[in-house]
């Protein structure tokens, strides 16, 4: 397995969620902060929309939609970062981003302008939407289940449709994503292979499997047209599982992470091998987190929801006697 080449193993790192992580009322307990309320106007203004509003008071139906989502999640999370710095957080040794999340890293760490990836996650997501026709395609949770056995049942459920594991969430959490009659046959292969249970999962988007493939011609156009610069902090890529620092390497990852699965449990692995002993989710809602307790014992993970929850953080960090990033 690949290790992060850093001369000293890895302090901390942070972890940017992706859709799935929404909820209206989701930034309340950092709405004190200016930098958090500065950084949803500043997005609003590039987008033309009062994102603070939608974020307050909904409706859900609007939060949920795609190409709403997308940008309120990479605002969400960037203003999480800046309340982090602004109450005196380091910078993290290393990111990543669960799909969307990775956008988010990718700001975070100075590679994309915040005022540029704002409309390229719009349009990333408005051309996942039309990329397959309104219930068309599906996503499932297939849970108690090893990875091989998943794999082997959407080869074997396929049938000349699309179906593949898309989302390596966890031991024994992967998501499968295609065509709605392959994926139901897929639970069904699944079931029958011993998973202790499937989901269908309400999303109109099958990500990251080979049907993302026409949205992921657009998103390279865009991707074409905007700045990408080396980020000052390394950020490991759903799609390769590499840091990337030629902007070039990076475009071409971000479209292959369209159709690509996301390798989230190879990433902590990765991670963890290379010395990493504390992360924190960056951005609303615990889920990364949760799929932390569920991964590798030798990270501990955290979710930075509150100011109390970052001063626990900071505190962890100052006290594991590998963090050497303080002066």
């Amino acid at each position: 397995m690949m290790t992060i080449n850093n001369e000293n193993r890895l302090k901390f790192a942070f972890l940017f969620p992706g859709q799935g992580s929404q909820s209206v009322g989701m930034m309340q307990d950092l709405a004190s902060l200016n930098v958090v309320r500065a950084t949803f106007a500043e997005a609003s203004a590039v987008l033309n929309q009062d994102l603070w509003k939608l974020v307050a008071d909904g409706p859900a139906e609007h939060l949920n939609l795609t190409s709403n989502t997308q940008p309120l999640m990479l605002t969400a999370g960037i203003a999480t970062y800046r309340a982090w710095l602004a109450q005196g957080g380091c910078p993290p040794d290393a990111m990543a981003g669960h799909s969307l999340g990775e956008y988010t890293a990718l700001v975070a760490a100075g590679a994309i302008d915040f005022a540029d990836a704002l409309p390229l996650v719009r349009l990333r997501a408005e051309a996942m939407q039309t990329a397959v026709a309104e219930g068309a395609g599906a996503m499932a949770a297939i849970l108690g289940l090893d990875d091989d056995s998943v794999c082997a049942a959407c080869a074997e459920a396929a049938q000349h449709e699309v179906l593949s594991a898309v989302n390596f969430n966890a031991p024994g959490q992967v998501v499968i994503a295609g065509h709605k009659a392959a994926v139901e046959r897929g639970m069904l292969a699944a079931k029958e292979r011993g998973a202790k249970r499937t989901l269908l999962l309400p999303v109109s988007v099958p990500s990251h499997c080979a049907l993302m493939r026409p949205a992921a011609i657009h998103l390279s156009a865009a991707l074409a047209a905007i700045e990408i610069r080396k980020p000052v902090v390394p950020v490991l890529h759903n799609a390769d599982v590499q840091m990337h620092y030629d902007p070039e390497r990076i475009r071409d990852v971000l479209v292959r992470q369209l159709y690509s699965p996301v390798r989230w449990v190879e990433t902590i692995a990765v991670m963890a091998n290379s010395g990493l002993s504390l992360a924190a989710e960056c951005g609303p809602g615990k889920v990364l987190a949760g799929l932390g307790k569920r991964m590798d014992v030798r990270v501990a993970t955290a979710a930075l929801v509150n100011l109390a929850a970052m001063e626990e953080f900071k505190f962890s960090i100052e006290r594991e006697p590998i963090c050497l990033n303080k002066e």
